[in-house]
């Protein structure tokens, strides 16, 4: 069997971050970093728009947490699903289960073994029929320690504990370096998670692992590559458009890095978006190189904050509307990456009026034309 077959998401390589620095400067209200992960030995590849797959484990902290709200020494053993032996509480609260994300059933649970009247009454009164809203936003705000705090005389034992918990999954995060530049390792472009809810510090499982817990050079992360359906266009010939706002930037050094390294001829334009210039620029020494060299053709940035009406990644493509049909109506591939709720709706929408509009035609023949695009893998998003 070869390395390559050897390791998989069933089977994660042990991986070494080598890099570890903040993308995001002073200031910034975002806490964006720049990873380095070590590939050699692994006999992994991966292409540009590829992910990488990183196994978390929890902080010690929540952890110790949990441990003294169930009165857990931590070495009870306890049986996960589809494993093969039981394992210890602490083990699996350490980097087989996930912490957060309570559901109605603890609720009921909590409500079965709560012994304290005000106990009682409040649990009851969450799981009324017309508090389907009011269980929904108290959840949200919640992991499991805040419920076992909270409803200290509903006793659990670890098992019925690790019954509700759901597993630990990998995090997939976009990889920002070109195979043809750095085959033996991958760069990442993370924003780190920190959050407060429910009067407590919350942090990000995977985002805040990687930045505070993992030491560079020192406990391997398990680590494998996600092959993506987002990759570059078979022919280097291909002018590409790429609207990468914020860490949707990430996939995008990558395919810059691979145009230049294989020498591909067609044009690159980036649109690049985020709060502040001096603070959120990521990659900002990278771009001017690549433009002055002739692998970035244009770069369009929008720095929402910068002034008092907002400008975004959409409304800089409006403004620059017919050169942008101009390169689409020539063949060139648009790439979309980063945020799905918000940005790709709003830079979809922008899409359909631009070529409505620059190409003359009705409202439902541009929607035919963008999903053309689709079909001929010349319209790809890596949302999330």
């Amino acid at each position: 069997m070869t390395d390559a077959a050897l390791y998989s998401k069933d089977n994660p390589f042990p991986a070494r971050v080598t890099e570890n620095r903040l993308l995001t400067k002073p200031g910034s209200g975002k806490e964006t970093r720049h990873f380095v992960v070590a590939l050699a030995g692994s006999g992994l590849h991966y292409e540009s728009g590829d992910s990488l797959g990183v196994f978390p484990a929890n902080p010690p902290a929540a952890v110790a947490e949990l441990l003294a709200l169930l009165g857990a020494s931590g070495e009870e053993p306890v049986v996960l699903p589809r494993a093969a032996a039981p394992i210890a509480l602490r083990a699996a609260l350490t980097d087989k289960l996930a912490l957060a994300g309570p559901t109605r059933k603890i609720i009921e649970t909590l409500a079965a073994r709560a012994t304290a009247p005000a106990e009682q009454a409040r649990l009851a009164g969450l799981l009324a029929p017309e508090a389907k809203e009011l269980l929904a936003s108290f959840l949200a705000e919640r992991e499991f320690a805040d419920l076992l705090a909270e409803f200290p005389s509903a006793k659990l034992a670890p098992q019925e504990l690790v019954d509700h918990l759901r597993r630990l999954m990998p995090r997939l995060y976009s990889i920002a370096s070109s195979p043809a530049a750095y085959p033996a390792e991958v760069h990442l472009a993370i924003a780190v998670v920190r959050y407060r809810t429910n009067g407590r510090d919350r942090v990000g499982v995977a985002s805040s692992y990687l930045a505070d817990r993992v030491q560079v050079g020192g406990t391997p992360v398990p680590v494998f590559v996600s092959h993506s359906h987002f990759g570059l266009p078979e022919d280097g010939g291909r002018d590409v458009i790429m609207v990468g706002p914020g860490t949707g930037v990430a996939p995008f050094r990558a395919f810059v890095q691979e145009r230049a390294a294989v020498g591909a001829r067609g044009r690159n334009w980036l649109f690049f978006g985020d709060q502040h210039r001096a603070t959120d620029f990521l990659y900002e020494e990278e771009w001017p190189r690549a433009l002055a060299e002739g692998h970035l053709a244009r770069l369009d940035t929008a720095f929402s904050r910068d002034q008092p009406q907002k400008i975004y990644v959409q409304d800089r493509m409006r403004e620059n509307a017919a050169e942008l049909w101009s390169w689409i109506r020539g063949g060139a591939a648009f790439y979309v990456c980063g945020d799905a709720k918000r940005m790709a709706k709003d830079v979809d929408t922008a899409l359909h009026d631009i070529i409505a509009e620059q190409g003359s035609l009705p409202p439902p023949q541009a929607a035919e034309y963008v999903k053309q695009m689709k079909k001929e893998k010349r319209y790809q998003r890596d949302v999330y």
